[in-house]
């Protein structure tokens, strides 16, 4: 493990502070660039994305793919997790706080759309972030590939009917733009591209240019995924500083969802005794969110300074160093799992 994963950690909450501190002093520059999009996908952050997940889905031998089929009960938990449970739950912690905990400190219309962006982020399942914290765990990025091009499927169709039903809004106006061109930025693209690499190098049979390749290109994941972070609280540094309490307020069942998914799904893991290279991201998919759509929607729905976007936003500020935080935990329980098999 190279210093920059070693000290992962330490490098996003820098960029975190970074983001934060340029947004404050100079907004100018992020408004510049938070107008550079295509339906509420900015596309700055989407190649900053793409170069975090190229190198990973070069790794991929995709010949192996249709071996995922063997072993289907991790996708049966990830698919379980994320479209029966987390929705309901997030949902669930929503109303408990800003409906009967928090009563006294929140109005209740900026109530109602606290918990409208924290079910956007229960609703969507992550897309782009899962391929680093895979990577992270030494998941098996065959197996990972599938999950997320499976759960990218359903969302097409489940998305809207869900967020729908939580939200209590029947004519619910989903920006299906939105959601198709980001699965394409961030998943179609990076794929197609990974697979073409890896072709021209497996030409000559050769194992080491495809290690020599991965090599140099596997440090860009982590530039990809500091830049995010950087460019995410630039955008809302003005934001974050000015409603540290309501930050605070909205972190706590953010935080509760996240922990107690995990638990829930990596507890299924070990029932289903899955090996632990299949069990890690299978909870790591579980847990982790699509923020970059649930930012985009809570914009669309209820507009850039709502108490939705607010709370989409502070789920990415929760999600960063809580997922590392669980990828430091899944590499150090991994013996409580089968070996990879």
């Amino acid at each position: 493990m190279g210093i920059f994963e070693r000290y992962l950690s330490l490098w996003v909450a820098l960029c975190i502070s970074a983001g934060v501190l340029l947004g404050y002093w100079i907004p100018g520059i992020f408004s510049i660039i938070a107008k550079l999009e295509v339906a509420h996908v900015n596309l700055v952050v989407a190649v900053l994305i793409w170069v975090m997940i190229y190198p990973m889905m070069v790794q991929i031998d995709f010949s192996k793919i249709r071996d995922v089929g063997n072993k289907p009960r991790g996708l049966v938990l990830t698919l379980v997790i994320n479209w029966l449970i987390k929705p309901f739950t997030m949902a669930a912690l929503g109303w408990l706080f800003f409906k009967v905990l928090f009563i006294d400190y929140v109005d209740p219309e900026s109530a109602s759309e606290y918990i409208a962006g924290m079910i956007l982020l229960g609703v969507a399942p992550c897309t782009a972030m899962v391929f680093v914290w895979s990577q992270l765990t030494k998941g098996d990025a065959n197996y990972t590939l599938v999950q997320v091009s499976v759960n990218d499927i359903i969302m097409i169709f489940a998305f809207a009917p869900i967020t729908a039903f939580l939200l209590g809004v029947s004519d619910i106006s989903v920006p299906w733009e939105t959601l198709l061109i980001s699965v394409v930025l961030y998943v179609l693209l990076p794929l197609l591209a990974g697979i073409i690499t890896r072709h021209h190098l497996e030409k000559n049979n050769d194992g080491e240019q495809i290690s020599s390749f991965l090599s140099t290109a596997k440090p860009w994941s982590i530039v990809g995924l500091l830049g995010t972070v950087i460019l995410l609280f630039g955008f809302q540094a003005l934001r974050i500083l000015e409603q540290p309490l309501i930050i605070m307020l909205i972190a706590i069942p953010l935080l509760i969802q996240t922990y107690g998914i995990f638990a829930i799904a990596y507890g299924a893991a070990k029932l289903l005794k899955l090996p632990y290279n299949i069990a890690a991201p299978a909870c790591m998919i579980s847990t982790s969110n699509f923020f970059e759509l649930a930012v985009a929607v809570a914009i669309s729905l209820f507009g850039l300074h709502s108490g939705a976007a607010l709370a989409t936003v502070v789920g990415v500020l929760v999600e960063v160093p809580v997922m590392l935080s669980l990828v430091y935990f899944a590499n150090k329980t991994q013996h409580w799992f089968a070996l990879n098999k």
